[in-house]
């Protein structure tokens, strides 16, 4: 392979269940029918299970998969090191479970500027620094979930000034450049001590407010979602990280942390 257009950030943290259920297979089957160079960093966040020892099985004599062992930060970190490692000139943050599968990359290609079918650079002058999916209505979630989620958009709205419709998705792409700029200037993960499994919640709040910051063109693309329950997630807690990083980023910016 020569050097990746696409890397594929995939957070990891006790996914032995999402393992044996074949989640790396369906990312290696779809990236290999591409036309373009591609890699996959499985970054590790302090796996207690076996995910360390599937993950690197796995991808054992599997070209363009890396796996990076990193200690217990959450998710926000584990990302970050994922990020700062990767190589290609578009960087994709997505969830093992696959909630969001890889072939939804198709829908942002055009908007990075790039022919989706076989990665041709057709017109990137114009094109955005950033590409959210967004999961208009999250089919399948519990209606608790529904509920919190759309009070907290109209909390971002008013605290942060973010217009999107969902920044919690857990699928994101970013032009190299501007994954550098913003991931250097994040503050909320850095602060964050975790204890078990972590989400990390302000941290894709930080990232969308940051880029508004240093004025970044963001679009927001429709993805499509399916609701996969875990036993990690309680919808009460991570409502309540959320509304708290929320404030941690907006106090940030009053004091000038994220100036430009």
């Amino acid at each position: 392979m020569g050097k990746p257009l696409l890397s594929v950030v995939v957070p990891a943290y006790n996914e032995v269940h999402n393992l044996k259920d074949g989640v790396l297979v369906d990312i290696y089957i779809y990236l290999i029918k591409q036309k373009y160079d591609w890699e996959v960093l499985i970054v590790d966040d302090g796996s207690l299970d076996k995910t360390r020892e599937m993950v690197a099985k796995y991808i054992n004599n599997k070209k363009g998969f890396r796996l990076l062992k990193e200690p217990h930060r959450g998710k926000g970190g584990t990302v970050v090191a994922g990020v700062l490692a990767a190589k290609g000139d578009i960087i994709l943050f997505t969830d093992m479970d696959q909630s969001t599968s890889l072939n939804q990359i198709e829908n942002f290609w055009l908007h990075f500027g790039y022919e989706p079918k076989t990665g041709k650079l057709l017109n990137r002058k114009h094109s955005a620094d950033i590409v959210i999916g967004s999961r208009s209505g999250r089919e399948g979630a519990p209606l608790i979930r529904k509920s919190m989620a759309s009070g907290f958009s109209i909390l971002r709205a008013i605290v942060l000034k973010l217009p999107y419709k969902d920044t919690q998705c857990g699928f994101k792409a970013f032009k190299k450049e501007a994954a550098r700029q913003i991931f250097s200037r994040l503050k909320v993960f850095k602060e964050k001590a975790v204890e078990g499994a972590a989400v990390t919640a302000g941290f894709d709040l930080e990232i969308l407010y940051i880029a508004r910051k240093l004025n970044l063109k963001v679009e927001e693309v429709p993805v499509v979602w399916q609701h996969k329950g875990s036993k990690r997630v309680s919808a009460v807690k991570d409502s309540w990280q959320g509304l708290t990083d929320l404030v941690k980023v907006r106090l940030n910016a009053l004091q000038g942390k994220y100036n430009v």
